[in-house]
């Protein structure tokens, strides 16, 4: 997002944020999780609840 300023809507700067958010969101790794995406975090959470 970064270098853009404006969009023509409303609608279309909130798809933007969400776009990437999304993709930002699920590819960072994050130190308060051990260095690991919050996908991978969660998924490792769902595997270790199966097998409780």
């Amino acid at each position: 997002m970064q270098g853009r300023r404006r969009w023509p809507g409303a609608r279309e700067a909130r798809l933007a944020v969400f776009r990437w958010v999304t993709r930002y969101n699920t590819r960072r790794r994050h130190s308060a999780l051990g260095q690991i995406s919050p996908i991978a975090f969660e998924q490792r959470s769902a595997t270790l609840a199966d097998a409780a």
